[in-house]
């Protein structure tokens, strides 16, 4: 007779005599159960074990990366646990948990003979439990059942508890595993899910939650502690309970490797006499415990996530997948953006401070989300500086803020994109009488809406799309808006993912969008992702990506999944971009192509970015109640607001605007330190010219791509306050302001302004087949604060 035989039938006799062991233990013992044993002593076939035995789908900690795919943001689990392939486990832990749990584990078949008699001797003699009879194999059956995601409280609370009929249950299906998988399988299954207490499952949280390290770097002296710990996890917890009680389990772990032979006495010796240097490493969890202050950024992506259909098939279904999965996710955050980002807000807002400067980051032509950042500690505790209101990309409780004169991009391009070209001149006046109808008390001319420019020296008469956008010139936009249709306008912003969250914006936009005409003002609600991602569009050459923050999700079998990959698509003409981006130099401070600019808003901001490519806008509301800054290079596009998000009734100040532009300067320039320098892509002339004759009034004949130095500002000329402001009422009505320029003190482009020609009586267009530039030809670096009218709070508690 083999061995092999004679072995499986002593097994067979070792688990009626585990049975028995239980009876004496116990007292008593259900006789249904011994004999159910009695007439199943075989074990079940592999196949119909259970499936969670087959397939374990034991719960996994999902990690989330920033874009290196290192730097970890934060997990999500339900239990702290990451599996991990037994070569990735130090081998005195493997040994250690051997010797500490089943030191006959490569000798027995599934029930150990030997162990069961052994610990029937010593309970029956102790008249307690004093030895348990579970092999390590049946102790991987018990985990696995109790941590089956599948089962009901109930069916959990059967799977562990203290019957003979579990116990022969366990012991059947150790069995039938020990027939098909190999030792190192089983021990590999069991390190990854056992207990370890601190809310450490599985070997390598333990080792991160004890030590700080990985599994596979573990010592002899933690390994042992570490298993020493599987049979009282929280009694035995050296974290809660201080040391001794785990070093003398420790002690006992030690003199079994040497009794199994891993070790000698003197390995033992020397790990004994080490104290143990625990190092707690806590593992985050969910957003709240993000690190670095990207909490914002997490809550974003936790709620891309939930509208994934492949994770589940509703969002309560992909959280849970998120939370017992073990994905590994990607994400499309850098850290280096990232942290410049929420240093420059900081620097502007401390996080008490009850107004906020949120800001973001997207990838042209991909629509990755760099960067989000604010003031604000992303924590649900009811303290000052402390937020979940996802205050940067805009929610359910948070529908954005007002962001002035940025909107005139969308009347600009919806003017390019019908045919006019960025010569199309307009004689601005101080005030233009529109066709739409207001009541306003001071916006109204004889029943119809009528804007101003707040500065007329500033802003008054001839004006382009180059100058209109530079020097921020409400009546032009207003007057190029009636042109084109304010409808074509909302269109446009909607064609760049502007979203209206607010209910009357929505409205507003679905019903009536061709009287609304102060849209081009700004008073619509948006965040700065949405306005950072639209400016993004012509970055890109008209090509708009929805916003995504993930580049990678791999299952926890490291299978990548086809998620998070750009969506583009060309939302307007690659040529109407460019034109628009050609306007948009001027207020940068930068020239264009065919140098038609000849004043900004925020000029200083070329200096800042060293004079790289770049364009962008600036935006105020009504009063200044908000402050905005948007820019783009080819490559990044960041956008940022000032504002109070509990109330739009509390005005920011003019004064915070300069900080603002230079927030958002610093952190592009901090992001484009790796990228190459590259240009803009100059506009075709059938966008800037009415017809394609050389026109020798043209300034620059031929366009350039390389951007010209702002001159320095004339020490004579005085600061002009400049203000373009409106107010939407009931109509759309006009608020003036005569709020003073602020200055930033800091920079070298002090506001200026050279006053162009008196405006006519009566407004008048006046398309020009040519560039007409005003009475200045060198940037004129006033501030731009259009003033849309204060709102009722569109966002709640932050």
């Amino acid at each position: 007779m083999s061995r092999k035989p004679l072995a499986k039938r002593l097994t067979k006799i070792g688990v009626i005599t585990a049975v028995a062991g239980v009876v004496l233990v116990a007292a008593a013992a259900p006789a249904a159960a011994l004999a159910d044993w009695a007439i199943e002593q075989t074990a079940p076939s592999y196949e119909s074990l259970p499936q969670v035995l087959r397939e374990p789908t034991t719960a996994q900690a999902s990690y989330l990366y920033a874009n290196d795919g290192k730097t970890l943001i934060t997990t999500f689990y339900d239990q702290n646990r990451r599996d991990v392939p037994l070569d990735q486990v130090a081998p005195a832990m493997r040994d250690a948990v051997v010797a500490a749990e089943d030191t006959r584990f490569y000798e027995h078949h599934g029930v150990d003979v030997r162990g069961v008699l052994r610990a029937v001797v010593a309970n029956s003699a102790s008249g307690g439990v004093e030895q348990g009879a579970s092999t390590l194999t049946m102790q991987y059956v018990r985990n696995v059942l109790k941590n089956d995601p599948g089962l009901t409280p109930e069916e959990r609370e059967s799977a562990t508890e203290q019957t003979a009929s579990r116990k022969i249950r366990e012991a059947r299906y150790a069995l039938s595993l020990e027939q098909k998988l190999t030792k190192n399988q089983i021990l590999e299954r069991y390190l990854n899910i056992a207990y370890f207490g601190a809310g450490a499952y599985g070997v390598d949280a333990a080792a991160h939650t004890y030590f700080s390290k990985d599994a596979a770097d573990l010592s002899l002296g933690e390994a042992s502690l570490l298993a020493g710990l599987l049979q009282a996890p929280e009694a035995d917890n050296p974290l809660s309970q201080g040391l001794d009680r785990a070093v003398e389990r420790r002690g006992y772990v030690l003199k079994a490797m040497v009794g199994t032979g891993a070790i000698d006495q003197a390995q033992a010796d020397a790990a004994a006499a080490t104290t143990p240097v625990l190092k707690h490493g806590s593992s985050p969890n969910d957003c709240v415990a993000s690190k670095n202050e990207w909490g914002f950024f997490c809550d974003y992506f936790r709620t891309w996530w939930k509208g994934q259909p492949a994770f589940g098939d509703t969002p309560e279904a992909r959280v849970q997948a998120l939370r017992l999965g073990g994905y590994r996710i990607v994400t499309t955050l850098d850290p280096a953006i990232a942290t410049e980002a929420q240093r420059q807000v900081v620097k502007v807002y401390g996080y008490t401070n009850k107004r906020a400067l949120p800001m973001a980051v997207v990838e042209p032509g991909t629509g990755r989300v760099l960067a989000m950042a604010v003031n604000r500690h992303y924590n649900p505790a009811d303290k000052p500086g402390n937020s979940v209101n996802q205050l940067v990309a805009g929610a359910d409780t948070a529908h954005g803020y007002q962001a002035g004169s940025t909107f005139k991009m969308f009347t600009m391009l919806a003017a390019l994109e019908q045919g006019k070209t960025l010569d199309t001149t307009f004689d601005s006046p101080s005030r233009l009488v529109t066709k739409w109808p207001d009541s306003g008390k001071d916006t109204s001319c004889d029943g119809l809406w009528c804007p101003k420019n707040a500065n007329p020296a500033f802003m008054d008469g001839d004006r382009n799309m180059w100058t209109g956008f530079g020097r921020s010139v409400n009546t032009y936009f207003v007057w190029l808006e009636q042109q084109v249709g304010a409808d074509r306008a909302v269109e446009m912003a909607q064609r760049l993912g502007i979203q209206f969250r607010d209910s009357g914006d929505a409205d507003r936009a679905r019903t009536s969008p061709d009287s609304w005409g102060s849209f081009t003002l700004g008073v619509s609600l948006t965040t700065p992702l949405d306005l950072a991602n639209a400016y993004a569009t012509l970055a890109a050459d008209g090509q708009y990506c929805t916003p995504v923050p993930v580049r990678e999700v791999a299952t926890a079998a490291g299978e990548q999944l086809n998620v998070g990959q750009p969506d583009c698509h060309q939302a307007v003409d690659s040529d109407v971009a460019r034109a628009a981006t050609d306007a948009a130099r001027c207020p940068v401070g930068q020239q264009s192509a065919y140098h038609g600019c000849d004043g900004g808003t925020a000029t200083a901001v070329s200096q800042l970015m060293g004079g790289r490519p770049v364009a962008g806008k600036t935006g105020s509301s009504t009063d200044n109640m908000t402050e905005t800054f948007v820019a783009y290079t080819p490559q990044l596009a960041a956008a940022a607001i000032a504002a109070n998000p509990d109330s739009s009734l509390d005005k920011v100040g003019a004064a915070v605007l300069p900080q603002v532009y230079r927030a958002v300067a610093a952190t592009l320039s901090t992001g484009s330190k790796p990228l190459e320098v590259r240009q803009f892509v100059a506009p075709t002339r059938t966008k800037v010219v009415a017809d394609d004759r050389d026109r020798g009034d043209l300034p620059g004949n031929e366009p350039t791509t390389e951007p010209s130095p702002s001159p320095s500002p004339s020490p004579s000329v005085q600061p002009s306050p400049s203000r373009d402001s409106h107010h939407d009422g009931k109509g759309n009505g006009d608020q003036g302001n005569s709020d003073k320029n602020n200055q930033d003190k800091g920079s070298q482009d002090k506001p200026q302004s050279d006053k162009p020609g008196k405006p006519k009586p009566t407004p008048s267009a006046k398309p020009s087949a040519s560039v007409k530039p005003t009475a200045s030809s060198s940037p004129s670096p006033s501030q731009d604060e259009s003033k849309p009218s204060p709102q009722p709070s569109r966002s709640r508690r932050h």
